[in-house]
C-alpha cells in the first residue's frame, strides 16, 4: 500500500507504507509516539484550515476525531494525512482516489469492477489523504451572486467543486469528513479540477430533526387553477404535493439561472409545472429524484408574456419538503379562490388539444422525414468525442448528444468509465450519412442523471463556459441533429489543421463585429443549408407544451452538401480517382494510335493531365489553406497541418497575382481547378499493347490548384486585417482620391510577411548595424522600384563579390530582374509609417527631375527566391529591410555585372544581391496611377518592353530576335528534342530535383492570339524548364517575355523558351477546355476559305476547309514499318540485318498525294493513314483487306502522273500495285470532296513568290479560265464526301461571302 503525507506547502507524494490497520490490545511506546505525532498534526490542520469562532478549534477537532474514530471502527486512521483544499490543488496532478476505511482487497475489487467498460484505461491510484470540508454552494456571506447550482467543498485555504450522487439541503454548509471521494484535476494545468464524492459524507455535527405540518394542495385541483381565468395577482401563495415525474435541465438565460419541474397526482396523469428560479434554490435540482415525492410551499402562479402560458413559480419563503401523508393535509381547492369554476376552461382546453393532435398526425404523414423515438436508456461513457461539443460515446456503440441542453454540471463527471441514465431521449438512426453512431440526444424535456463515478483514471475535460462556437450556432440558426454533427465534424477538421498556426482562440473566437476566421467559414454554408431557419428556439415551449415540440423530434437522414478535407486528403483523393479506370489507351485516339511506332507511342504517353472542380468530389470540397510562398520551389502554396498544395493564382481581368500581404492568410477557395499532371514511364511496342499495364514501367503524378483571386474568401488576415479592396479583388494598394492623390489601403505593418522556413534570417544585415544605436530597433529603410523586365527561374553558375572563388561551384537556383529605383531611399521609425508613393512627387516637380532614376540589375537567390511569383513587368513595389537606419544599404550591397576594367559602356546596371531578410511590399501598377505621377514618370515611356501580337511575329518583315506576345494554348504536345539544339545542361551537372520528364523531352505549345484564330505559333519548351513552370494547360491566357524567335529551313516561324524567358499566366482556361487531349478548334467548324486567300497567310496556318475538286491522284504509298527502328516490316519480322532488330512488331503506315482545286487555285494535298482510305473512297471492311495483302509484301508505292500514260513504278504481276493504280484511274476519284486542312509546315518542296498564271479548268462539258499561283502543299485533317444538296447549299455560302468581300 501507498500513503500520500503533505508536509506544510511541500509537493504531494507517495510512498510505500503498511496499510493501516485496527489497533491491538497491545499498545508500543512507538504507537503512542505516532498517534501522539499524528494528533498535532491534526490540531495544525484545524487551526489552519477549517473556519470556525475564536477558541473552538478544540471542539471542531474532537468533533472531526470523533467522525474518524467512527469511521475506522473506533480508532482512528494513523496512516492517513490531512489535506487541505489548497494543498490538493497545487501539489496534486494526476487523478486519485482515497478510501478512508477500505481493505486492500476492496479497493482492488473496486477497481477491477471499474475497468469492465474499458478493459486497457489504467484505474485511479490510491493515495492515504483525509478531506474535512463544508459543502458550499458558492454564494459568499452576506452577499448575493450569481450561482450555478453547483456545489463546492471549502475550508480556509480554498473551494474546489465537487460532485455528489446523493445530496440533502440539511447538508449545506455543514462540516463534514469525506469517507471516499476522487480527485480529478482539469486537463488544462492553469485551472483546478474538482471532487467526485463516492460515498455519502460523514456529518462532524449531527443534524436536528424538523416536524412539521402543513396544508397543501394536490396538482390536480393546481391545474385546474392554471387554467383558469382569474388574474394571477389576485391568487395566494399555496403549498403543492405532487409525484417528481420530470425535472429540467439547469437554464441560464440572460445570466439568470433556473430550471422547472413537474409534480403529478398521486391518483392520476395530471401534472402541474413549477418553476425554481431562486438562486437559494437551484441547489434542490440535486436534491430532486424522479419517482419520489415532494411538497414545495409559497408557490404562486405567474404568466409567460410571449406564449401566455401559466405555471408555479417559487418565492424567497418558498421550502422544499419531503411528502409525508401523516404530517400534511390536504386543502380544498374552493378555500383558497372560493367560488371559482374552471369546468368549461379544463374542457376547452381538452378539445383544442385533441384537435391538434388529430390535426399534427393529418400533417405528418405525407412527408418523407422521419420521427424519432423517445426511450430510455442507461450505459457507460466510454469515449469524449467532443466534450465542447457535447458529444460522448456510450459502450462504445450509442452517441450520447448533450448539446440540446446545457451540459450536466459543466461535464463534471463525464467522464469514460462514468455510468449514465437517460430518459425520455430521441433515438436518431443514421441522422448524417458520414456518421458511424447512433444517436441518443437529449433535448428539454429530457433528464440526464449521473448514475456512478468512472473509477479509471482519465482526465477530465471542461467545458467553454463562453466562446463555443458550437453551441452558438446550433441555437442561432435553431439546428437539428443532422445539420448540427456536420457542423461539428467541419469545425473539428478546421481546428485541427490550422490551430497550429494560428492558435485555438483566434480560429474559434465569436464576436458580433469581429468573427473569427471559424465563424466566417460555417455561417455562410448554414445559411446556404438553413435560409428560413434562423429563428430563435422557443425553450419555454418546448418545456411546457403539452404536445411535445422540440428541434430533435424529425429528421431527415443527411448527404453533406459539402466538405473540406486535409490538404493531404485532396491530393490523396484526387490521385486516386485520376488513376480510378485510367488506361493508356485514352490518351490517344485509335486511328492515330495504331499507325505510331514504338518512340513515338511511349512519347505521346509520357506527360498527360486531367482535371477536377470542386463539384468532381462527392460531396463537393471546399479548399481551405495558409498561403504561404517556398523559397525551395519559388511557387505559391496552399498549407495546413497535413500537407502543401501549389497553387496558381490569377486575376480574372488578365492581372498577374501580386498581392504580398496575403501571404500568411488564411484563404478559402471553392471555385477552382486541381490539376493533376500524370507522368509515365512506357515500354509499349505498339498500340495493341496499350490494354496491358505491365508495359507502365513507373508512373508519378504532380497536384497543383489554380484559380482566381475573385474567388478568394480571406477567413484570417495575417498580421492584421486586409482592407475591403484587397478581399473583392483590388490589386492595388493605393486608392484614387478626387484629387489625383493615393490614399493607403494596406498597412505595411499588415504586409509584414509571415515567410515559409520559421528559421529565416530576420536579424540585421551587417550592413546596416552602423549609427543604430540612437536608433529604435522597430526602424527600417525603405526604397521603392519599377519592374521593367523578369527572366525566368533556372540554375545559373553566380558568383558573388564577397565570396571566395571556387573551382567547383555548383550552379544555384536564381533569377533576376531589371528595375528603376524610384527616388531615393527612405528611412522609418516604424513600418506602419511608410504611406503613400512620396517618392513619385519628388521626380516630377514644376516638371524637371529632381531625382535621377537609376537602373539596377536585382539578383535572387536563397531565400530571396520566394519573390518570383510576385515579381511582374510594370508593377511598383517596395524593398523594406527592417532594422536597419542606413540609407545607404543598397548602394553597399551593389556591384558591377562585370569588372570595371571589361565594361563596354558607363550605363550598364548595378548588380544588387537581394538578402534573405528583406520584405518585399506590393504597391500598385502603373495602369493604376493617377495622371500626375504618370506625369512625372514620363521619362519611363521609351523604357518599357513592347510586347508584339502573334501575326506580328509572324510577319515576314519581323525584325527582332527576342520577342514578348500573348496567346492562348491550343494544344499541348510532347516531343523529341531537335537534333541540332541541345538541352541547357552543363555537364557534370547533377540531375535536378523535381523534374519528372526526360531531358531529351520538349513540349510544344500552339498558342493563338485568341479561340477561333486559324493563325497558330508553335513555341517549345525543353524538360528542363519545365520544372518550374505550372498551368501549362489547353485553354490557358499566357503572356510569354523573352522568346527567342527562329525560323526553320521551311521558312517556318517558331519561338523557343531560352534562359531569359519568362512566362506569365494571364487567364485560366475555361471548364470545357479542360481535357486530356483538348483542342481549341475542335469546339468549332473551321471556316470555309478559297486556295487563292491562302497566300497571304501561307505560315502557321492552324485549321482551315475548302469545298474542292479532287482531281488526281499523284501518288499512293502503303508500307509495314518496324515499331522499333522504322524500318520495313515483312512476313511478321523485322527486315534490318546489320545490326539485326529484335522487334516483333509490325505497324501499318499509308500515305497519299492527290491534286484538288476549287477554281481560285491548286493544291498538292498529303493524306495520311486513315485519311488515304477516305480519298480512294473505300470502306473499313475494303482498306483492312488491302493492309492486310500488304503485311505480306512489306511496301507498296504507286505513282500514278496527272496525264494518261503515266509510268507505273510496280510491278506488273502485284496484284495490290494493279488494284490501286485501277483505283487512282477510276473516274469515281474525281469528285467533289469538303476538306478540312492545314498548311503543311515540311513540304517536299519550298514555294518562292511567284506571278499569277492562268489555267484553264473543266467541269464536264464546260471549260472555265481562271488566274492560278503555284500549287500550295496542304496537310489533310479530314475529308467528308458531299452531297447534291450539300454541294449546293456550299457553294451559295461561297458565294455570298466572295460577294460580301467584293
Amino acid at each position: 500500500m501507498k500513503t500520500m503525507e503533505v508536509h506544510g506547502d511541500a509537493e504531494i507524494h507517495l510512498k510505500p507504507m503498511e496499510e493501516p490497520h485496527a489497533g491491538t490490545s497491545g499498545y508500543s511506546k512507538e504507537d503512542f509516539d505516532s498517534e501522539q505525532c499524528w494528533l498535532r498534526a491534526a490540531r495544525d490542520f484545524v487551526l489552519r484550515a477549517l473556519p470556525g469562532p475564536y477558541g473552538q478549534e478544540p471542539a471542531t477537532l474532537e468533533a472531526v476525531l470523533r467522525c474518524l474514530r467512527s469511521a475506522g471502527g473506533g480508532t482512528l486512521p494513523l496512516g492517513y494525512s490531512f489535506v487541505s483544499i489548497s494543498d490538493l490543488q497545487h501539489q496534486q496532478h494526476i487523478p486519485c482516489c482515497s478510501h478512508l476505511s477500505w481493505s486492500t482487497n476492496e479497493f482492488k475489487e473496486w477497481s477491477h469492477q471499474g475497468q469492465g467498460a474499458l478493459p486497457m484505461q489504467n484505474t485511479l491510484p490510491r493515495t492515504y489523504l483525509i478531506l474535512v470540508g463544508y459543502l458550499a454552494d458558492g454564494r459568499q456571506e452576506n452577499k448575493e451572486k450569481l450561482v450555478d447550482g453547483c456545489l463546492y467543498v471549502k475550508d480556509c485555504t480554498g473551494v474546489i467543486p465537487c460532485e455528489l450522487l446523493h445530496f440533502e439541503l440539511e447538508w449545506l454548509e455543514s462540516l463534514f469528513v469525506f469517507p471516499s471521494w476522487s480527485y480529478i484535476p482539469q486537463t488544462d494545468q492553469s485551472a483546478s479540477g474538482y471532487l467526485e464524492i463516492l460515498a455519502d459524507p460523514v456529518p462532524v455535527n449531527a443534524p436536528k430533526e424538523v416536524l412539521y405540518s402543513v396544508p397543501v394542495t394536490s396538482p390536480t385541483s393546481a391545474e385546474l387553477l392554471l387554467t383558469s381565468r382569474i388574474p394571477c395577482k389576485k391568487r395566494s401563495n399555496l403549498t403543492v404535493a405532487g409525484e417528481l415525474t420530470r425535472l429540467g435541465p439547469l437554464l441560464c438565460v440572460h445570466h439568470k439561472t433556473f430550471f422547472f419541474l413537474f409534480l403529478k397526482c398521486f391518483a392520476s396523469a395530471v401534472c402541474v409545472p413549477v418553476l425554481v428560479q431562486k438562486p437559494s434554490q437551484l441547489l434542490w435540482h440535486r436534491v430532486f429524484q424522479l419517482g419520489h415525492r415532494y411538497t414545495i410551499t409559497g408557490l404562486s402562479m405567474s404568466r409567460l408574456k410571449k406564449s401566455g402560458q401559466t405555471m408555479f413559480v417559487t418565492s424567497v419563503s418558498s421550502c422544499l419538503l419531503p411528502y409525508c401523508a401523516e404530517q400534511v393535509r390536504e386543502q380544498p381547492l374552493n378555500s383558497a379562490w372560493p367560488g371559482e369554476s374552471t369546468q368549461s376552461s379544463s374542457l376547452e382546453t381538452a378539445e383544442q388539444l385533441s384537435c391538434s393532435l388529430q390535426l399534427r398526425a393529418v400533417e405528418e404523414r405525407p412527408r418523407p422525414t422521419k420521427e424519432s423515438k423517445i426511450i430510455s436508456y442507461v450505459g457507460f461513457i466510454t469515449k469524449i468525442l467532443n466534450v465542447q461539443a457535447g458529444l460522448f460515446l456510450l459502450d462504445n456503440q450509442v452517441c450520447l448528444c448533450l448539446a440540446y441542453q446545457p451540459l450536466l454540471n459543466s461535464a463534471r463527471g463525464l467522464r469514460p468509465g462514468a455510468c449514465v441514465e437517460l430518459i425520455d431521449v430521441h433515438l436518431l438512426q443514421k441522422p448524417l450519412v458520414s456518421f458511424p453512431f447512433t444517436v441518443l440526444s437529449a433535448c428539454l424535456s429530457s433528464t440526464v442523471v449521473l448514475r456512478s463515478f468512472s473509477r479509471l483514471s482519465t482526465p477530465y475535460q471542461p467545458l467553454a463556459s463562453s466562446g463555443n462556437l458550437c453551441l452558438q450556432l446550433l441555437f442561432r440558426f435553431n439546428l437539428g441533429m443532422p445539420l448540427y454533427l456536420w457542423l461539428v465534424s467541419l469545425l473539428e477538421t478546421f481546428e485541427e489543421r490550422f490551430s497550429c498556426f494560428f492558435g485555438h482562440h483566434r480560429l474559434l473566437s465569436s464576436m458580433h463585429q469581429n468573427p473569427g476566421a471559424a465563424e466566417k467559414f460555417l455561417v455562410p454554408l448554414l445559411q446556404a443549408m438553413v435560409p428560413d431557419r434562423e429563428e430563435a428556439r422557443d425553450i419555454y415551449k418546448e418545456i411546457l407544451s403539452k404536445i411535445h415540440q422540440c428541434p430533435l423530434q424529425k429528421y431527415l437522414t443527411l448527404d453533406p452538401p459539402c466538405q473540406a478535407p486535409s490538404l493531404s486528403a485532396v491530393c490523396r483523393v484526387a490521385e486516386q480517382k485520376n488513376w480510378e479506370g485510367f488506361s493508356p489507351s485514352q490518351l490517344l485516339s485509335p486511328l492515330e494510335a495504331q499507325h505510331m511506332g514504338t518512340q513515338e507511342l511511349n512519347r505521346r504517353l509520357a506527360w498527360s493531365y486531367c482535371t477536377f472542380s470542386a463539384e468532381s468530389f462527392q460531396p463537393r470540397v471546399i479548399l481551405l489553406g495558409v498561403l504561404r510562398v517556398s523559397s525551395r520551389s519559388s511557387s505559391l502554396q496552399l498549407r495546413d497541418k497535413s500537407s502543401t498544395l501549389p497553387c496558381v493564382i490569377s486575376h480574372k481581368d488578365g492581372r498577374p497575382f501580386a498581392q504580398t500581404a496575403l501571404i500568411g492568410s488564411l484563404l478559402q477557395v471553392e471555385n477552382y481547378q486541381l490539376v493533376v499532371e500524370r507522368f509515365l514511364k512506357t515500354d509499349f511496342p505498339s498500340w495493341k499493347h496499350l490494354e496491358n499495364l505491365e508495359h507502365v514501367r513507373e508512373k508519378k503524378t504532380s497536384v497543383y490548384v489554380q484559380f482566381y483571386f475573385e474567388d478568394v474568401q480571406v477567413l484570417h488576415a495575417a498580421e492584421g486585417q486586409i482592407q475591403k479592396s484587397l478581399r473583392t479583388g483590388s490589386s492595388s494598394s493605393l486608392r484614387k482620391k478626387k484629387d489625383g492623390s493615393t490614399s493607403e489601403l494596406e498597412t505595411p505593418e499588415a504586409k509584414m510577411l509571415k515567410l515559409e522556413d520559421p528559421k529565416a534570417d530576420t536579424g540585421r544585415d551587417e550592413n546596416c548595424q552602423g549609427g543604430q544605436s540612437s536608433t529604435r530597433t522597430m526602424s527600417c529603410v525603405s526604397h521603392l522600384f519599377l519592374v521593367t523586365q523578369k527572366e525566368g527561374l533556372m540554375s545559373r553558375n553566380y558568383q558573388l563579390p564577397t565570396e571566395e572563388p571556387k573551382e567547383a561551384k555548383e550552379l544555384q537556383r536564381c533569377f533576376q530582374a531589371t528595375v528603376l529605383w524610384l527616388g531615393r531611399p527612405r528611412l522609418w521609425s516604424h513600418p506602419r509609417e511608410i504611406g503613400t508613393l512620396s517618392e513619385l512627387e519628388e521626380t516630377g516637380c514644376d516638371g524637371k527631375e529632381d531625382v535621377i532614376q537609376q537602373e539596377a540589375l536585382l539578383l535572387f537567390m536563397g531565400k530571396s527566391l520566394r519573390w518570383f511569383p510576385f515579381l511582374h513587368m510594370d508593377g511598383l513595389y517596395r524593398f523594406i529591410v527592417p532594422c536597419c537606419s542606413d540609407l545607404e544599404v543598397f548602394d553597399k550591397l551593389s556591384f558591377p555585372p562585370v569588372p570595371a576594367t571589361f565594361l563596354s559602356r558607363s550605363s550598364c546596371p548595378l548588380c544588387l544581391p537581394v538578402q534573405d531578410s528583406w520584405h518585399l511590399q506590393h504597391e500598385t501598377w502603373i495602369s493604376c496611377l493617377p495622371e500626375r505621377q504618370l506625369a512625372a514618370m514620363s521619362v519611363l515611356t521609351g523604357m518599357d518592353q513592347r510586347t508584339a501580337s502573334i501575326p506580328e511575329v509572324l510577319s515576314s518583315s519581323f525584325t527582332g530576335s527576342l520577342v514578348s506576345f500573348c496567346g492562348e494554348i491550343m494544344e499541348r504536345t510532347l516531343c523529341a528534342s531537335p537534333k541540332n539544339e541541345k538541352p541547357p545542361v552543363i555537364l557534370g551537372l547533377p540531375k535536378q530535383k523535381g523534374t519528372l520528364l526526360s531531358r531529351d523531352h520538349s513540349v510544344k505549345l500552339s498558342v493563338s492570339a485568341t479561340p477561333g484564330s486559324p493563325v497558330v505559333m508553335d513555341i517549345y519548351i525543353t524538360a528542363t524548364y519545365l520544372q518550374h513552370l505550372w498551368g501549362l494547360l489547353p485553354g490557358a491566357k499566357l503572356l510569354f517575355q523573352n522568346l527567342e524567335r527562329k525560323i526553320s529551313r521551311f521558312h517556318n516561324v517558331y519561338c523557343t523558351y531560352i534562359t531569359s524567358s519568362c512566362v506569365s499566366i494571364v487567364s485560366l482556361p475555361a471548364s470545357h477546355l479542360l481535357f486530356p487531349s483538348s483542342n481549341a478548334g475542335e469546339a468549332s467548324s473551321p471556316s470555309l476559305v478559297f486556295l487563292s486567300s491562302l497566300r497571304p497567310q501561307l505560315q502557321n496556318l492552324a485549321q482551315a476547309r475548302i469545298l474542292c475538286h479532287l482531281s488526281c491522284v499523284l501518288t499512293v504509298c502503303l508500307q509495314w514499318i518496324c515499331s522499333l527502328c522504322s524500318c520495313i516490316f515483312k512476313e511478321g519480322r523485322c527486315t534490318r540485318h546489320n545490326p539485326p532488330c529484335p522487334s516483333q512488331t509490325g505497324v501499318r503506315q499509308a500515305s497519299a498525294r492527290v491534286l484538288v482545286e476549287d477554281g481560285t487555285g491548286e493544291a498538292v494535298v498529303l493524306c495520311r493513314n486513315e485519311h488515304v482510305a477516305a480519298v480512294l473512297g473505300l470502306s473499313l471492311l475494303e482498306w483492312e483487306a488491302v493492309q492486310n495483302c500488304v503485311q505480306s509484301r512489306g511496301s507498296v508505292c504507286i505513282q500514278h502522273g496527272e496525264a494518261p500514260g503515266t509510268v507505273c513504278l510496280e510491278e506488273l504481276e502485284d496484284l495490290v500495285a494493279c488494284y490501286l493504280r485501277s483505283l487512282c484511274r477510276s473516274p469515281l476519284i474525281c469528285r467533289p470532296i469538303l476538306l478540312d486542312f492545314s498548311l503543311d509546315r515540311k513540304p517536299s518542296k519550298i514555294l518562292h513568290p511567284a506571278p499569277l498564271q492562268l489555267r484553264n479548268f473543266r467541269c464536264g462539258e464546260m471549260e472555265f479560265v481562271s488566274q492560278v499561283g503555284p500549287r500550295l502543299s496542304l496537310l489533310c485533317l479530314k475529308v467528308e464526301e458531299v452531297g447534291q444538296d450539300a454541294l449546293r447549299y456550299l457553294n451559295s455560302q461561297r458565294m455570298r461571302k466572295t460577294s460580301s468581300s467584293c
